[in-house]
């Protein structure tokens, strides 16, 4: 730390925990042991940073939400142990109205450079957001998916778990977990096989997934009825669970475009 940062002496600093010059700290912010902060970095108010992370240059953490709807209220930005927020990312903090008032990114998470993190977001953990993704305001994204740079997202759509999107995607509707969309509009481009054997996945369960897929996407049929089928013909597993209770759950709807080069 340095005399050219101010730090608020309220601020929660913890054990060996680097500040790069021309910073700004809070007094209501936490940050954990072994996180490094570098230059012209601004934390605002109601920040809780994990331990071990590393915020690059020019990223500011906790600004008040870009939100009509919001009055001033207190509401938290918490970021997890291990993630990296790269130069000029900025995440908003959560909303009243929105009854989460927190915006949250998990452990392990990679947040590239000028990618933007709107207010009462919620993204898992090993979360990957290539530079220049935009979330909108409560945008639900689980665990080891992967945003290609320039992803945007509406509103209030959620992301399924080891989901990829192409480079450029406009997400409009909710996107299942373990399946590459991309395109214009956004479409199915079959399932993430390659992604999912890096993360351990059998082979037997990985045409599991397809076969469940094929199903929502190839049989011509609604998703109720795709549903209920998979259901009746697939036995009960992690990924069949997972898939059902996801496409059932949607508020938007999924993604029902199908690209014709998939598998």
């Amino acid at each position: 730390m340095t005399k050219m940062n101010q730090i608020h002496p309220k601020a929660k600093i913890g054990q060996n925990v680097s500040i790069g010059p021309f910073s700004y700290i809070s007094e209501n912010v936490e940050i954990g042991d072994g996180t490094r902060i570098g230059a012209n970095v601004v934390i605002f108010d109601y920040v809780k940073l994990g331990a071990n992370c590393h915020v690059f240059p020019g990223a500011v953490i906790g600004a008040e939400p870009q939100d009509l709807k919001f009055k001033g209220e207190v509401s938290w930005v918490e970021v997890g142990d291990n993630t990296i927020l790269r130069e000029c990312v900025t995440v908003n903090r959560g909303t009243e109205a929105s009854g989460k008032q927190k915006t949250v990114i998990g452990n392990d998470c990679l947040i590239m450079s000028y990618s933007h993190v709107a207010h009462d977001c919620r993204i898992g953990n090993s979360v990957i957001l290539s530079s220049y993704t935009g979330l909108a305001g409560e945008t639900d994204i689980d665990d080891f998916a992967i945003l290609g740079g320039k992803t945007g997202t509406h509103q209030f759509c959620r992301i399924g778990a080891h989901v990829m999107t192409m480079g450029g995607s406009l997400v409009g509707k909710d996107i299942p977990p373990y399946i590459i969309v991309g395109h214009q509009p956004l479409s199915f481009g079959g399932v993430n096989r390659i992604g999912l054997r890096r993360r351990g996945f059998s082979n037997e369960t990985i045409e599991e997934i397809s076969a469940i897929y094929k199903i929502v996407y190839q049989a011509n049929c609604n998703t109720t009825d795709a549903c209920n089928r998979i259901e009746a013909e697939f036995a009960p597993s992690v990924e069949r669970n997972r898939i059902l209770d996801f496409i059932r759950s949607s508020k938007r709807g999924i993604v029902r475009r199908v690209n014709m080069e998939t598998d």
